[in-house]
């Protein structure tokens, strides 16, 4: 969710202010992009194995996921500055707003424009899909403004991991296998929801290690509603469910044994899950980037079994 520690980090010890470059690549959160991704890259194996995918039509998928997640980056940068999330007792890395580094009609511009080049994105999509891709796009878009934004924001009322799971599994990996192919047969669904599952387990880390502050501002996620321990079971439940789907689905006949490639992510899965339970505050920083990268590792090889 940073920029590298050489970069920022060290700019931050120094007291200097980061370059605009630096600022706006931390409110954009580099490291936690694979999750769009993941399911974008799948939405497209699958749609090629069935000689059905489109190569533009991907990359204007792909585009448009990219800059929706950097649009809910930005928004989210704001409103938790605005709602008190964000504050001098945070310990994670750094937020723009909330550091003074940009202002809040800054980010508001700001957001504005990520969420208006996903939406041009969206146009090509429509041009070749049809009429259903703007129900998917302004659903995307309503929704990452809607995560930390309006009376009713997902993310304060414990909402925020179904939307991840919804948003960044099905509706992701299903849509972007739609824009492609104009159908959504059912194995799409073993491949969509472990993905989802494995987005989810980033937001579940980010807000176990964001706990103490995000209770103080009455920012009531899962875990300040459940407690850490109950965080730290959701994440392995929910990786543990990542692998089972797959298996179970082959065992019955639905998919075929090349998926299981995704299996070969399981040491990365181990070594995630054992840290999370070992580690807490500032430390589940790493694992927070390990979550991302443990999710797209999954997906590649998920992406590769489906092809073969």
């Amino acid at each position: 969710m940073t920029v590298q520690p050489s970069s920022l980090g060290s700019v931050e010890r120094r007291d200097v202010r980061p370059t605009p470059v630096q600022i706006w690549w931390s409110a954009a959160r580099p490291s936690t992009l694979t999750a769009s991704f993941a399911p974008v890259g799948v939405g497209t194996a699958l749609a090629f194995s069935a000689d059905l995918g489109v190569a533009w039509v991907a990359l204007l998928a792909l585009l448009g996921a990219v800059f929706i997640q950097i649009g809910t980056n930005f928004a989210n940068d704001l409103q938790d500055f605005l709602r008190g999330a964000d504050n001098a007792d945070r310990i994670g890395p750094a937020r723009a707003t909330q550091r003074g580094w940009v202002s809040t009609r800054q980010m508001a511009w700001a957001t504005a424009l990520a969420f208006g080049v996903a939406a041009l994105c969206g146009i090509g999509l429509i041009l070749h899909a049809g009429w259903p891709v703007v129900a998917i796009g302004v659903a995307s878009i309503l929704s990452g403004l809607a995560y930390t934004a309006g009376p009713f924001p997902l993310a304060y009322v414990g909402l925020g991991d179904l939307f991840v799971l919804a948003f960044f599994g099905p509706v992701a990996v299903g849509g972007t296998f739609y824009v492609q192919a104009g159908t959504l047969p059912t194995a799409i669904w073993f491949a969509a929801i472990p993905v989802g599952l494995l987005a989810t387990s980033i937001l579940v880390v980010n807000n176990l290690r964001d706990r103490v502050t995000d209770a103080a501002a009455n920012k009531k996620t899962l875990v300040v509603r459940w407690g850490a321990r109950a965080a730290r079971w959701e994440y392995s439940l929910l990786v543990l469910a990542a692998y089972a789907i797959p298996v179970i689905a082959w065992a019955v006949g639905d998919i075929s044994a090349n998926w299981l490639l995704c299996l070969g992510a399981l040491p990365v899965a181990a070594r995630e899950t054992w840290l999370v339970w070992k580690r807490d505050g500032a430390s589940l920083n790493a694992q927070l980037k390990g979550a991302a990268q443990h999710g797209l590792v999954y997906s590649l090889l998920l992406s590769v079994g489906v092809l073969l």
